[in-house]
This record gives structure tokens, sequence and C-alpha cells, in this order.
């Protein structure tokens, strides 16, 4: 007697091969290009771009214990407020290259090419090429992707290595690949490492796709998930258990931190802090911090689509959200292993969770957050509009699909309409080829022989017109400062950037620095301002105080012994400490420099020489 076998879900063949159509490979290749060219065209422009996090690249290349620790400066006194995983690419590109502003940005422009062509594939291979060319150009052409792909803070990569481990996932997700499952949790791991709790976001959206949909056992499913949840413990864990280890004395201030530790700065101000509002993550310190000054308007829903917060990723959010719910819906009877309904669990997971918490989380965020949601909103998006095109010889895929262009064009004109002194026509003309394809949609046009594509085209225009011209504006405009922000420079002041840091420093007093031979040539209360002295003298500065100043790094009886020893030959005047004027550690060094040296006015800057004590 002869049984016949049905194949287990974990053997499962895969798919037979479908020849590529032609257009894929120059379509891919356009995207590719098109990419680079936006986010690294006249990236010099952008100079130092965020100061804080430059000056830590530039001590990188000076002491390899500050690039592994992620310090100010080169003797390795208080390091970034974040883990240092950006800062070592940039670091080590400096040493390469010899640190400059291309040096030090061009990795984060590469990141974005990076990011968007795995964006592609992830979806491509769930989706194909059509989806994935879609999700592809929303990411590349969203406003916040390109002032952050053209910048040095670390959500360039920390986009990268989300989209990397989706990008894994997708992998496991074929055929039920433990390697592949372990490879995905190597990369939020690192996430963690470059911007810790944020890059767990999406692992909800992981889980959830892998649990459901892998092509093996539930017992399976479940120990994989365990054993890529160990894989994120370790590749995140062997840095934290170095700093641990590494003797306090020997190894500088963890920045942030109220403990000197990397897993309350990771629990405290960089995570539960920002979330619930509390302590310095809530925006305000007992010491300093930010003064109780909160960060990121009022929360709830509404929050992502107002303000700042909206020209930098809510082009086509409303439009992602629309696609999720209609692709869950018309799935709802496939099989569990259904390869579509598995992309939109992925990607439109990300996309639910990273916007609920951005929307409710009570402490510290700022608008540029949102290039984290871009990757979700592009997945989501480009999956769902493809499918429902597939299908829309059923009616009601064709309504949904022209509800999405007709919101798509709508929203774009309301955030354009926000800076109406810039290229108005804009606005108009998506709006008149948004209703033109919403129209034909609905009439069945896109049916008829020929004019599928021009329904198509008309479509896209209409979608992404306004969030192409607010990233080719974006890409545009030179920005600074610590808290950029998308879109063209009007009058408003949108689109500068700006905010803390990024200060001019006076020419007379950097001449000086340039001339000095000691450890430091000078000090300064905190990085915000130290970092400009630092970068436009090319030598080490010593930022009392860490980011705000309000780090109790150095102490005072520290930095009497750096005076004594000679190490530092300057003070200067005109820092902050913890945003309060001289609170705290950085607030008594002030006050006993000015007891001990005499001042004297270089240029319009008050410094102290600390080789010529008065007492």
């Amino acid at each position: 007697m002869t049984t016949t076998l049905s194949a287990p879900e974990h053997a499962q063949p895969a798919p037979a091969p479908v020849r590529k159509p032609r257009w894929v490979t120059p379509s891919v290749a356009a995207l590719l290009v098109g990419t680079g060219l936006l986010y690294l065209w006249d990236l010099a422009k952008t100079g130092w771009a965020n100061d804080f996090y430059a000056m830590a690249a530039q001590a990188g290349t000076w002491s390899w214990k500050a690039l592994f620790f992620g310090s100010l400066d080169p003797g390795n006194v208080v390091t970034v407020d974040k883990p240092p995983f950006s800062l070592w690419v940039m670091g080590l590109s400096g040493r390469l290259f010899g640190f400059s502003s291309w040096s030090l940005l061009v990795p984060n422009a590469l990141a974005g090419v990076a990011s968007v062509g795995l964006l592609y594939l992830a979806v491509r291979r769930l989706s194909g090429p059509g989806a994935g060319l879609l999700a592809g150009s929303a990411l590349a052409l969203t406003p916040v992707a390109a002032l952050m792909f053209r910048y040095d803070n670390p959500d360039a990569f920390l986009v990268l290595l989300l989209v990397a481990g989706a990008y894994c996932v997708v992998r496991a997700l074929e055929r039920g690949s433990t390697t592949w499952l372990v490879l995905a949790g190597v990369a939020i791991g690192f996430g963690f490492l470059d911007k810790m709790l944020q890059a767990f976001l999406v692992l909800p959206a992981f889980v959830l796709a892998y649990a459901v949909a892998a092509p093996t056992s539930p017992g399976r499913r479940v120990g994989q998930l365990f054993a890529a949840a160990g894989a994120v413990v370790v590749s995140a864990g062997w840095w934290i258990a170095a700093v641990a280890l590494w003797p306090v004395a020997d190894r500088p201030y963890i920045s942030g931190s109220t403990d000197n530790t990397v897993l309350e700065l990771a629990f405290g101000y960089n995570g539960l802090g920002r979330i619930f509002g509390e302590g310095r993550g809530g925006g305000g310190a007992p010491t300093g911090g930010f003064g109780g000054r909160g960060f990121g308007g009022e929360t709830g829903l509404t929050r992502l689509f107002s303000g700042e917060f909206g020209a930098e990723a809510s082009w086509l959010l409303p439009a992602a959200v629309l696609g999720l719910v209609a692709g869950l819906w018309f799935t709802r009877r496939a099989p569990r292993t259904d390869r579509t309904r598995a992309a939109l669990l992925l990607w439109g997971g990300w996309l639910v969770v990273t916007t609920l918490v951005f929307s409710y989380m009570s402490g510290i965020i700022h608008p540029y957050y949102t290039v984290a949601l871009a990757p979700g909103i592009a997945g989501t998006l480009g999956i769902s509009a493809r499918e429902l095109w597939r299908g829309r010889a059923n009616f009601a895929a064709r309504a949904v699909l022209a509800v999405m262009l007709a919101v798509s064009a709508v929203w774009g004109f309301v955030l354009l309409a926000r800076t109406p002194e810039w290229q108005p026509w804009i606005r108009y003309a998506l709006l008149v080829l948004g209703a033109a394809a919403v129209v034909a949609l609905l009439f069945g046009a896109d049916r008829v022989r020929r004019l599928g594509p021009v329904v198509a085209v008309a479509g896209l225009c209409g979608a992404l017109l306004g969030t192409a011209s607010f990233t080719l504006a974006t890409a545009a405009t030179a920005h600074s400062g610590g808290t950029p922000s998308s879109g063209p420079p009007v009058a408003s002041g949108r689109g500068f950037g700006g905010g803390f840091g990024g200060g001019q420093t006076d020419a007379a007093v950097i001449d000086l620095l340039k001339s000095t031979t000691t450890k430091w040539a000078a000090a300064q209360s905190g990085a915000m301002q130290s970092a400009g002295l630092a970068l436009s003298s090319g030598r080490p500065v010593l930022a009392i105080g860490g980011f705000s100043g309000s780090d109790p790094a150095p102490t005072l009886a520290q930095f009497e012994q750096y005076v004594d020893a000679g190490d530092i030959h300057y003070y200067v005047a005109g820092g902050r400490g913890g945003f309060g004027g001289g609170r705290g550690t950085s607030g008594e060094i002030q006050s006993w420099v000015e007891q001990n040296f005499a001042p004297v006015t270089v240029g319009e800057t008050t410094i102290y020489d600390l080789t010529k004590s008065v007492n």
C-alpha cells in the first residue's frame, strides 16, 4: 500500500521563478541613482550639520577609546547622550578619508541609498517589483528622509538597521528560516546601539508577522522567536557589558544618565522617561536639564499631522492606513501563510505601533524622529496600492484605491498650503492630477486599452508631487543645529532647521585655540557651544557637563586637577550650564574659574587663561 503525504509547512517549495519584466532593472537603477543624487548632491553645504555629533566623530578620529565610547573629546571626560553606532561609522570614515564635512555626512547619505534599496528588495520578495519600486520611491521622496540622510544625527543608521531587520524577517518568512530570523535580531540589537529603545518599536510587527505567517509549526515558530530575541540581547549587550565592566575611573561619564550607566540611560532619559514624560526624558531635570520646557506639543492622534510634524512624514500616512485596513480585509480569508497578508502585518504593524508611540509619548520628541516611521508608511503603501491596482476589476478595490489617491492629493494640498508663498502652483497641479486619476478609476477608464498606464502615472503624480517637491526643497536647503526641519526656507523660517547648537564662533577665539599645544585647547560649559570651538579650531575642547552642561563630568575636583597639570589652556565663557546658566557642576566650575583667573576679552568673547592664576 502506498501512502501519499503532504509536505510539511516548513518544507514548502518556493514558487516557480517568474521571468523578470525588462522594465524592472532600469527602473531599479533609476531609483537608486536618483536617490544617490538626491542625498549626495551639494552635501557639503550642510557643513557640520549637528555640531554635537560632529564633535564626537572628530574625537573618534583622534582617539580609539573615544570612538569606542562615543566620547565628546579625545580626553574621554563625557560621552554623547546616545550609544555610539553612528559615531563608529562616521569616525572610521574620518580616519580613512580625513575628517571633513564630506567624510562625516557621506556615510549617512549612503545609508539612505541602502535603506531605499533594501526596502525595495524586501517589498519585492513578497509583493513584486512594482510594489517594491513604489515603496522605495515613497521612502526616498519623504522630506524627513532627505533631511536625515543628509545629516549626522543617529537616525540615518537607525532607519538602515531597521529596514535591514525587516528584510531579514521577509527572508525568514519564505521558508521558516532560523538563520534569517536571528540576523533580524542582530540588526535590531545594533539598532539599539544606535538609538536605544527606539529600535524596539518595530519588534511587535516583526514578531506578529512571523508568528502568524511563517511556514512552520507553532512550536518551531516560538523557538525561533526566542532565538531571535537572544540575538537582540547579545548584539546589543556586548557593548553594554563592556562599558559596565570597564573601570569607571578609566572611562568617560555616560551623558544623560543619573548613575553613569548605559542601562539607566536606555531606560531613563532615552527610554521610558520619553514615553511617560518623567525625569530628564520628560524635558526637565532637578539639576538643570531642559528647565521643564516641553517638546513635541500636545499628545494625541493629530500630533503627527500638525505643526512641523505634518510636513516631515505624514504626506502618505492617511493613504497607507486606508490601504492597510483594506488589504487586511481583502485577505481575511486567505491561508495563514498568505504572502500579501504577511507583508501587510510586517510593514503595517511597523506603521501602527510607531505612529501610536510617537503620537502619545509625553516626553521629549522632535519632528525629525518621524524618519523611523517613513519605511512603515512606504512599505504599507507600496504593497496595498499594488494589490488594489491588480484587483481593480473588483469595483470595491478600485474605489478604495480612488479614495487613497483622493486623500493623498487633498492632504498634500493642505500641507503645501501651510507655506502659501512657496510655489503655489504645485498644490493646484497635484489636486488636478489627483482628481483626474480618481475620476478615471471610478469610471473604469484605467481598463480601457492603453489608458491604464496613463491613469497610473496621473495617480502617482497626484499622490507624490507634494511630498516630492518638499523633499527636493529640503535637499536644496542647508540645515544646521540640533532640531532641523524639512521644507523650503520660506519667510516663516521653516526649513532652515536650527534650535540648539550650530551657533557661530568668534574667529579671534578660534585663532587663539589653534595656537595651543595643551591636551585641551579650552573648556566650555555644554557641548552645544563648545562643539563649534572644537570643529572650527581643529583642537580638542572639553565640553563641561556634556550635551547641555548638566552632567557631573568633570567634577570640580577633576577640573582643578586638569588645570594644575596644565592640560587646559583656556576657559571660554558663554557656555550653558544645564540650560540654567550656572547650575550644578558646570556652575561650580564657572564660579571657581571666575574667582581664580582674570577675564580677558578676545573678539567679542570673554575667556580666562587657565595657565595664569591671579591667586
